[in-house]
C-alpha cells in the first residue's frame, strides 16, 4: 500500500519548495475532516482548478463520501471516463478529433498518445491502474441533465413535496422561500420575499399545501392562484392584495410554462431527493453530477435553487456529525453568490456555508475570480486553494480574504504576495486553518480522462453505456393518492353501477368527498366513488429501543357487493393524511351504488372495531438495528437510508480511532525527533571540537620541531616538555575522534527507533483498516406493535372519491 492510501486523507498532490520552486517527493495529505468548514478554489483559466477540483472529487469517492456536483460548464461528467486499462480504444471514443488534426495526427494516434500520456502521468505521482478500477466501483456514478434527456432527466416540477415534519419552522419557511424565488426565477421575475405580491401569494398556497402536508402540483397551484384556499393575505382580504384580474395573469404565465415545449421533461425522471441522490439502494454511496451547460441562465438559477433547498432540508433534519459525512461540490459559482446582488440562489448557499458543518455535509465552491463571492461566503471557507489570480484586485482580496479568515494566527501577508505572483499551471496555494500556515503544491494527476466540456450527445453516449448508474428510485415523499391508481373501468361497467342519486345516509356516518383536482376534458361526466376510509394514530413503544412514537396513518378500502367479514386486511394507504375533502360533492355528478351494509350505522360501528385489531395485528413497526455500530433506525426510515447512517458511524467511529492512534503515537514521535535533533547536534560539535584539535596538535608538533631544529637558546628540557604536550594532543584528537563515531551511533540509533515505531504506526493504522470494514453490514429486525389501548382513530367516514367518465366509458381519476 503506497503511503497515501490512508484513512480519513485526501492525496490531493505534492508539496513544492517555495524557494528553488521544486516539486518534492512526499505526498500532500488533506484530512477530509477539515472540509467538513468549507473549501473554496480560486483560479484563473488554465491554472488548473478544475482539475485540481476532479482530484478533490475522486478523493472524497475513494473515502466512501458521498458526492452530489453542480456543473455548470459541462466538465464534471469527465469523472465517468475511467479506464483502468488505459488502452487506446477506451480513449479514442472521446477523443477531440480537431485537436489530434491540430497536432498533425489521426484520431487512432490522438488515442494511442493520450493513453500513454495517461499512463506516464499516473506512474509518475505513484498511482496505479488499480486506483482508477477502485474510483470506479467505490460509488455509483450518475450523470444527471435536468431539463434533457440526454442524461438522466429530474423531476423538478412534478410536485413541490413538503419537507420533513422533523424540520423547525425556521426551514420550512426557508424551504418554501427557496421554490417560490426559483420559480418565479423561471418566469424571469426577480422577485422580493418582502416586497413582491406574486412571491407573498405563491409562498401562502404553498406554505398551506405542506401544513396540511399535501404536494402541490404546478396545475394545482395554477388553479388555486385562481381560486386560493384562503381569504386573507396578512391583514387584507385577497382581493384587495391581489385583485382576481392580476392573479390571472400570474396563472397564466405559469400555465404558459406548463403548456411550452419540452416542459414536460422537466417533470419526469430522478425525484430531487438528497437522500437517494446521495445513497443508492444498500447504502451504498453515489456520485451525483448536475450537468446544467445545455440550460439557460434561468433555468439553471431555478435548478440550482431548488437542489439547494432540498439540500437546507436534509441538512436540517440530520443527526450531529464530527467527520466529513457527504459533500457539496459547485464549480464555476459566479452569478450564484454575488456580494451585492441577491439572486434565489444566495440564501440556501450561504445557510449552508453557515449550518452545513453540524451535519457534516462539506461545501467546496469553484470559480476564477474571488470578486464572484460574497464576502461573508469567503469568511466562512476554513480552506482556501489558490492558483494563478488574473488580475492584482483579485489579489488584493484574497489576502484580505485571508487575514480575515486567519482568526488570530499570524499571516505573513507579503510571503503569500510573492507566492501567488509566481504560480505555474496546476500550482496551488493550500491554506488551511487547520494547519500551521500555507502550502505551495502541485496537484497530482487525475485519474480521470481530463476530455473537457461535454456536450449533448457524449453525455447521451456515456449515458447509455454502463458506466452511469441507473438512477434512483422515485421519492418516497412525492405520492398520489392511491385510489387514483385504481384500474380504469368500461363504460358498462359504469353504466351498471351508477345511478343518479345521492345516497341518503343516517346523520352517525361520517360522510364526505374528495376534492375534484383536474378538469373534465370533452364529453366526461363525474362519479362519485364509495369507499371507507379511516386517519388514526398509532403509539409505539420500546424501552430497549428507545422508541416512544406516535405515527399517523390514513387508510382506505373500496366499498362493493362482496365487502368480507375483516374488509381492512386489503387495506390501502393515503400516506399519513387523507386527501382534501370537501362537505359537498360536485353539482351534476353521479353516485354508484353503495353496499345496502355501508349505509348501517352499526356496521360502520364494527369495521371501526376491527380497524383496531387490524392495525394491532398487522401494523407492527419495522425497526432496523445495527450490531456495530449500536445503531436503530428511524420509524418510517427506508433500509437504504438506514444503512448510510451505518455506513457514516462506521466512518466517524474509524476517524475517531485513527484520531486517537495519532494521539498516543504523537507524543512518541515528537521526543525522537527531539533526540535525533540533540544527538545530530552532538556530531556537529564533537566534529568542530575533533577538527580544532587537529589544528592545535599539528600547530604544538610543528612548534616543538622547530624549537628543536632551530631554537637555539631554547632548553632541551622545554623542548623535550613541548613534545609531551604535543602528544597528548594527538591522544585528545583521536579521543574526540572516537566520540564523533558514537556520536554518529547515537543519531543512527534514534533513527532507527524512529524508524521502528513509524513501522509500528503504520501496523496499527493497517490492522484498524482491517478492523473498521464499511462494506458488509448486517442488520437484524426488530418488530414494535401499536400499544392497543393508545390506538386512536381520528376520523372514520365513507369518503366519496371521484372518477371522470368519458364517451368511450374508460374512467379516469378526478
Amino acid at each position: 500500500m503506497t503511503d497515501f492510501e490512508k484513512l480519513g486523507v485526501f492525496y490531493i498532490g505534492r508539496p513544492v519548495d517555495p524557494v528553488t520552486r521544486e516539486t518534492l517527493a512526499e505526498p500532500l495529505l488533506y484530512d477530509s475532516r477539515d472540509l467538513t468548514t468549507h473549501a473554496v478554489i480560486l483560479g484563473m483559466t488554465g491554472s488548473g482548478k478544475t482539475g485540481l477540483g476532479v482530484s478533490l472529487l475522486e478523493e472524497a469517492i475513494l473515502d466512501g463520501i458521498p458526492v452530489i456536483a453542480i456543473d455548470p460548464k459541462g466538465d464534471l461528467g469527465n469523472l465517468l471516463l475511467t479506464f483502468p486499462d488505459l488502452a487506446a480504444a477506451d480513449f479514442r471514443p472521446w477523443i477531440d478529433e480537431s485537436a489530434a488534426a491540430r497536432e498533425g495526427r489521426t484520431p487512432d494516434e490522438h488515442a494511442r498518445v493520450t493513453a500513454e500520456l495517461w499512463r506516464a502521468g499516473l506512474a509518475k505521482w505513484d498511482q496505479t491502474p488499480d486506483r482508477i478500477a477502485r474510483f470506479a466501483a467505490a460509488a455509483e456514478r450518475c450523470l444527471y441533465t435536468p431539463g434533457s434527456r440526454a442524461g438522466v432527466p429530474v423531476c423538478v416540477l412534478g410536485s413541490f413535496a413538503p419537507p420533513a415534519e422533523t424540520l423547525d419552522e425556521d426551514a420550512k419557511r426557508e424551504s418554501v422561500q427557496a421554490s417560490v424565488s426559483g420559480l418565479l426565477g423561471l418566469l424571469g421575475l426577480d422577485a422580493d420575499p418582502l416586497q413582491s405580491r406574486e412571491h407573498i401569494l405563491l409562498s401562502t398556497l404553498l406554505a398551506h399545501a405542506w401544513a396540511a402536508g399535501r404536494a402541490l402540483d404546478l396545475p394545482t397551484l395554477i388553479q388555486q392562484i385562481q381560486t386560493p384556499p384562503v381569504q386573507r393575505i396578512g391583514v387584507l382580504d385577497l382581493d384587495s392584495f391581489f385583485p382576481p384580474g392580476d392573479r390571472f395573469a400570474l396563472a397564466m404565465a405559469l400555465n404558459n410554462l406548463l403548456a411550452s415545449p419540452g416542459f414536460e421533461v422537466w417533470t419526469e425522471g430522478a425525484p430531487l431527493d438528497a437522500a437517494s441522490l446521495l445513497y443508492a439502494p444498500g447504502g451504498r454511496p453515489r456520485l451525483s453530477i448536475f450537468s446544467l451547460a445545455h440550460l439557460s441562465d434561468s433555468e439553471r438559477m431555478f435548478f440550482v435553487t431548488r437542489l439547494l433547498g432540498e439540500l437546507v432540508s436534509w441538512v436540517r433534519a440530520q443527526p450531529g456529525s464530527q467527520g466529513l459525512r457527504a459533500l457539496l461540490y459547485m464549480d464555476e459559482v459566479f452569478g450564484y453568490l454575488p456580494p451585492t446582488a441577491n439572486p434565489p440562489s444566495k440564501q440556501p448557499l450561504l445557510t449552508l456555508l453557515k449550518q452545513a458543518r453540524a451535519a457534516g455535509l462539506g461545501v467546496v465552491l469553484s470559480t476564477q475570480n474571488p470578486v464572484d463571492l460574497d464576502y461573508k461566503a469567503l469568511s466562512n471557507a476554513g480552506t482556501w486553494l489558490l492558483g494563478r489570480l488574473q488580475t492584482e484586485r483579485d489579489k488584493l482580496r484574497v489576502l484580505d480574504g485571508l487575514e480575515s479568515a486567519a482568526v488570530g494566527a499570524q499571516l505573513d501577508r507579503a510571503e503569500i504576495d510573492r507566492t501567488l505572483s509566481g504560480l505555474g499551471p496546476r500550482r496551488f496555494v493550500l491554506n488551511n486553518v487547520h494547519e500551521d500556515g500555507p502550502v505551495l503544491f502541485e496537484t497530482r494527476w487525475a485519474l480521470s480522462y481530463l476530455a473537457g466540456p461535454m456536450t449533448r450527445d457524449q453525455i447521451r453516449r456515456i449515458s447509455q453505456s454502463d458506466v452511469s448508474s441507473p438512477a434512483p428510485p422515485a421519492s418516497p415523499r412525492a405520492t398520489t393518492p392511491a385510489w387514483q391508481t385504481a384500474p380504469r373501468q368500461t363504460a358498462s361497467t359504469e353504466a351498471e353501477v351508477a345511478s343518479a342519486a345521492r345516497p341518503v345516509l343516517p346523520p352517525e356516518i361520517d360522510e364526505a368527498f374528495a376534492r375534484v383536482t383536474r378538469p373534465a376534458g370533452a364529453g366526461q361526466s363525474l362519479v362519485y366513488r364509495p369507499c371507507l376510509a379511516a386517519a388514526v394514530n398509532l403509539h409505539y413503544a420500546n424501552a430497549r429501543a428507545g422508541i416512544d412514537r406516535w405515527d399517523r396513518l390514513a387508510l382506505w378500502i373500496p366499498l362493493e357487493d362482496d365487502i368480507p367479514a375483516d374488509p381492512w386486511s386489503d387495506a390501502r394507504e393515503f400516506g399519513t393524511r387523507l386527501p382534501e375533502l370537501d362537505a359537498a360533492p360536485v353539482a351534476d355528478a353521479r353516485f354508484a351504488d353503495l353496499p345496502p351494509s355501508a349505509a348501517n350505522t352499526k356496521t360502520h360501528m364494527q369495521w371501526k372495531k376491527l380497524l383496531a385489531s387490524f392495525l394491532y395485528r398487522e401494523r407492527p413497526l419495522r425497526i432496523r438495528t445495527s450490531r456495530q455500530p449500536k445503531l436503530v433506525s428511524e420509524p418510517g426510515e427506508s433500509e437504504d437510508a438506514f444503512l448510510g447512517r451505518v455506513r457514516e458511524g462506521l466512518r466517524e467511529a474509524r476517524d475517531l480511532q485513527i484520531e486517537k492512534l495519532r494521539t498516543r503515537y504523537a507524543p512518541k514521535l515528537a521526543t525522537l525527533q527531539s533526540q535525533i535533533a540533540t544527538a545530530e547536534q552532538r556530531v556537529e560539535v564533537e566534529t568542530e571540537q575533533y577538527r580544532d584539535s587537529q589544528v592545535q596538535s599539528a600547530l604544538s608538533i610543528g612548534t616543538t620541531l622547530l624549537g628543536a631544529m632551530f631554537g637555539r637558546k631554547l632548553a632541551s628540557s622545554r623542548t623535550l616538555g613541548r613534545a609531551t604536550t604535543a602528544m597528548r594532543g594527538v591522544s585528545r584528537t583521536s579521543k574526540q575522534k572516537g566520540d564523533i563515531g558514537r556520536a554518529e551511533e547515537r543519531v543512527e540509533d534514534v533513527r532507527q527507533r524512529m524508524r521502528d515505531l513509524e513501522l509500528e504506526f503504520e501496523r496499527d493504522l493497517n490492522a484498524l483498516q482491517a478492523q473498521i470494514d464499511v462494506s458488509p453490514i448486517e442488520l437484524d429486525e426488530l418488530l414494535v406493535s401499536a400499544r392497543k389501548a393508545d390506538i386512536a382513530v381520528e376520523r372514520f367516514l365513507l369518503l366519496w372519491t371521484p372518477w371522470w367518465i368519458g364517451a368511450d366509458g374508460v374512467a379516469e381519476p378526478a
